[in-house]
């Protein structure tokens, strides 16, 4: 089956998104104005999730056996990530001293507390974060900060391809519900006075909305959305932009990312933009050859990993910079830094995982019955 370059030069071009989230919301946090912060989801994690969408089918097998590879290449880079914050603790412990440990870790903010010497190499840790418990990472938090995407995408992935290969009549209907059910989550007390404003904890709330992104995506694979149905999808999205800013007022803006986790109905429609752009250009937008956005693209599973680590080194950047530089042009220099970072630990992550394959593959010979 020919590869849809359209689909990676998408999906590249929202990894460099999620990029630029991380730069603005984490180290941006010392220096760029809420605004910029606001504007920078435009791109975020829907997109990923119609995009899977546009790309799955029904093949159960295929995609639980993706799933497992993804599950295997997910615990080598924490394993990896996990005795490399273990070297650096002790490195910045017996080279540099208690009092330089604690100025390079306050670095990333109040909330994180100092580590001791004890958290070095805690084996509990490692444990939980191959069971997805996304405890912190003290000398790459931002790692751990964007791992809440992982676990909800094997989930969706799971019940969408199980939707598709048991009930591919009533697709709508799912879609029906999920919407349902995500509305239903929104309610407000001034809109229905008979409902509690009920949103519940956990997965639920992220896997209603993300798995309705996910199954209509699935409906518009391999076709294209008719020109007159453009500005009409477009109008919508601008109304209702309209009615979110009329009913929660203009402070909402700088409310979208609280309203990100779980998505709740200002983020859902701040997000519908990029969504149906994407599903406008698809096989509207003819990419007829590879190029270096496609290659993130094809590779975005190791950028996802390597931004959240390059994203935690551009904070030193911060501090000595930030009050002598303009903060426009400090926020393009930290942007194209953690571009560059990420690409070069993403390399290193490509082969860290190769070689975590071999090691696998080795144990298994050895192991195996003659």
């Amino acid at each position: 089956m020919k590869r849809d370059l359209y689909i990676d030069f998408a999906k590249g071009l929202a990894t460099l998104s999620i990029i630029f989230i991380h730069t603005a919301f984490w180290s941006g946090q010392l220096y760029l104005p809420s605004e910029v912060r606001t504007l920078s989801l435009l791109i975020d994690v829907p997109v990923f999730f119609a995009l899977s969408g546009l790309t799955s089918g029904n093949n159960v097998e295929k995609t639980l056996y993706r799933l497992l590879k993804l599950q295997v290449t997910y615990m080598i880079f924490v394993t990896f990530l996990f005795f490399l914050d273990g070297f650096m603790k002790l490195g910045i412990f017996n080279i540099f001293g208690a009092e330089r440990m604690q100025s390079y870790y306050t670095v990333f903010g109040t909330k994180y507390g100092v580590p001791n010497l004890d958290s070095a190499f805690n084996w509990d840790m490692l444990g939980n974060w191959w069971l997805h418990s996304y405890s912190n990472c003290d000398s790459f938090p931002v790692v751990m900060g964007s791992f809440w995407y992982l676990k909800v995408y094997y989930i969706v992935t799971v019940f969408g391809v199980l939707a598709l290969k048991f009930f591919p009549k009533h697709i709508k209907w799912l879609i029906g519900v999920c919407l349902a059910l995500t509305v239903y989550f929104n309610i407000d007390n001034d809109v229905m006075k008979n409902f509690a404003p009920y949103y519940p904890s956990g997965q639920v709330g992220y896997v209603a909305f993300y798995l309705a992104i996910f199954l209509i995506a699935t409906q518009l694979k391999g076709k294209k959305i008719k020109n007159v149905f453009v500005p009409v999808l477009y109008g919508l999205v601008a109304l209702s932009l309209v009615l979110v800013f009329w009913y929660f007022g203009n402070e909402v803006f700088y409310k979208f990312n609280k309203q990100k986790f779980p998505p709740k109905i200002p983020y859902i429609v701040w997000s519908l933009l990029s969504l149906v752009t994407i599903f406008v250009l698809y096989n509207r937008l003819k990419i007829t050859k590879d190029n270096f956005i496609n290659y993130i693209g094809k590779n975005a599973i190791f950028y996802y990993f390597a931004q959240g680590m390059s994203s935690s080194v551009v904070y030193f950047l911060i501090p000595p910079l930030k009050d002598s530089v303009n903060i426009w042009i400090l926020m393009v220099i930290v942007y194209v830094l953690n571009v560059i970072l990420a690409i070069l630990f993403a390399e290193v992550l490509k082969k860290v995982d190769d070689y975590g394959w071999k090691v696998l593959e080795f144990l298994r010979k050895k192991t195996a019955e003659n």
